[in-house]
């Protein structure tokens, strides 16, 4: 009996991380689709412009490797294993966390790629809602391209899109601010594409 115990208090807690690595993972794809900025020094490069160029061809990441696509959440996920062991609690909850942060964007790409790209256990794990399907994701990419930020699972997003939770946000800080979202060129009827997509497609 003590064993079903242990072995549900791991699952709870298991399933628990992974829901809030991917509402995490979402709260920061939400910052930048609707404030980051593309001459915001280094981070506009490095991070901003990538997420521009994915709105206007979202299936151009595919090509490109782990490391191309995920070399900055790595670099977050090793300085939470670091920062845990300079403190001294790098628990088991710590590395599957910071496993799914690193991995954020491969999950991404997963909810973009067919079934034969993404092979037979990913395809599974998604015919079994485990992880993040390709129609659920879908619903991001649909102008106005403002709502399921999240990409690991498909259980945050119905929940947090009823609530209207980034609609809120954004206009809690419209009204502390005065900051507006940006507007996204990949939307029909925001204007036109940025001078320097073009170039940024061709590399």
């Amino acid at each position: 009996m003590q064993w079903l115990m242990v072995t549900g208090s791991f699952l709870l807690q298991l399933a628990a991380l992974i829901l809030v690595a991917d509402f995490a993972g979402g709260f920061v794809h939400w910052l930048e689709d609707a404030y980051g900025h593309p001459d915001t020094p280094v981070i506009g490069r490095l991070v901003i412009r990538p997420n521009i160029v994915h709105h206007h061809h979202p299936r151009r990441f595919l090509h490109y490797g782990w490391l191309r696509s995920s070399w900055d959440l790595l670099c977050v996920a090793v300085l939470m294993v670091l920062v845990a062991g300079w403190l001294g609690c790098l628990t088991w909850r710590v590395w599957v966390f910071a496993g799914l942060t690193a991995n954020m964007n491969q999950f991404h790409k997963w909810g973009h790629g067919s079934r034969r790209e993404n092979g037979p256990f990913i395809s599974r794990l998604q015919d079994l809602r485990l992880i993040q399907t390709a129609r659920h994701h879908a619903k991001h990419h649909t102008d106005p391209k403002n709502v399921s930020y999240c990409v690991v699972t498909n259980v945050l997003n119905p929940f947090l899109d009823r609530l209207r939770f980034w609609d809120t946000l954004e206009h809690v800080i419209w009204k502390l601010t005065g900051l507006r979202r940006r507007a996204d060129t990949s939307v029909n009827g925001q204007g036109p594409a940025p001078e320097w997509l073009r170039a940024e497609i061709t590399n």
